[in-house]
């Protein structure tokens, strides 16, 4: 893949056909895929609904196990060291991936450790403030943050996290300091926002959903390469004139060194599962957005976004 179709992958735009499914591979036993997430949340549910989805076109069960942790780097660990067997699959893309690695060494390579599968989904990440608050739009914020640096603060998902790797980006693309203020996840991010806390935050579409609609915050940028249907006034940071795309990820990989023949076999039945009802139920319930790339358009998403943030957040090699 070019650098340029790698570009493409990263925002989304390198949408492959679906293959005519050709396995000859067949599993001994059930398939498991590991989310490094706590149940309910989006990887969790995402695993959930592609195993439903997906499960007629194995001729074995598809379980789905939960191992929570360090922003899902205990599950990627757990899931690097077993054998390339295609039984056991770890559901990334998100922190794990993309941005934990370039904040701190880890026990697993994100770029060789693993074998992409498929891409599921894509989602669309908000700089979101509270209505009637200082900023009416994100050049207002880069304007006072210029001003006073280090003094406009604003919550992220944890240290390390992909919604904290939107602000390190900006912030080395518009030349300002902002006050980073870590919580656990989305939901004390917007409690944060709501209480005055913070000023600015981070969130998925669908966790300020109730809160947009009845008109308390307001989504300033999004960071996706295009604007998003349930915020269409919201302009992405690239048309501010900030080179920043990041999108919270899922898809599936398995340990390095699977067989062609198994991860095209896996591939396909997974593929073929995103062409159900139960899939597309599960896009239009949680907003999330169908992100179809097949194994190597995956990683090179996944790569485009680690090598973005490891140039801003690790000193360059003398």
């Amino acid at each position: 893949m070019t650098h340029r179709r790698a570009l493409l992958a990263a925002a989304g735009g390198l949408i492959a056909a679906p293959r005519i499914a050709r396995a000859t591979w067949e599993p001994s036993r059930p398939i498991q895929l590991i989310v490094g997430f706590a149940p309910g949340g989006g990887a969790d549910l995402a695993a959930r609904a592609i195993a439903d989805s997906a499960s007629r076109f194995f001729p074995t069960p598809i379980v789905v196990l939960n191992r929570p942790g360090a922003g899902g780097a205990i599950a990627a660990q757990q899931v690097a060291g077993l054998p390339p067997d295609g039984l056991n699959l770890i559901v990334n893309g998100g922190s794990e991936s993309t941005s934990l690695p370039a904040f701190r060494e880890l026990p697993y390579d994100p770029k060789t450790s693993f074998r992409a599968i498929i891409r599921l989904t894509r989602q669309p990440l908000l700089i979101v403030a509270k209505k009637g608050g200082r900023f009416g739009d994100l050049p207002a914020m880069i304007d006072a943050a210029k001003r006073a640096p280090g003094t406009i603060p604003h919550a992220s998902s944890g240290i390390g996290s992909i919604y904290h790797a939107v602000f390190v980006l900006l912030s080395q693309s518009a030349g300002i300091e902002l006050l980073h203020v870590p919580f656990t996840g989305g939901a004390p991010s917007l409690q944060a926002l709501m209480s005055g806390t913070v000023e600015l935050a981070v969130l998925a579409p669908e966790e300020m959903a109730g809160l947009a609609q009845a008109g308390e915050v307001k989504a300033l940028a999004v960071a996706s390469a295009e604007r998003i249907p349930t915020h269409p006034d919201a302009p992405t940071l690239r048309e501010l004139g900030y080179d920043v795309v990041v999108e919270n990820m899922k898809g599936l990989s398995t340990p390095a060194g699977l067989p062609d023949d198994v991860a095209a076999s896996l591939h396909d039945r997974f593929r073929q599962g995103m062409q159900g009802n139960a899939w597309k139920t599960f896009l239009d319930r949680t907003g999330a957005m169908d992100g179809y790339l097949d194994g190597p358009g995956f990683q090179a998403a996944m790569d485009s976004v680690l090598d973005a943030l490891r140039a801003n957040v690790r000193p360059a090699p003398r």
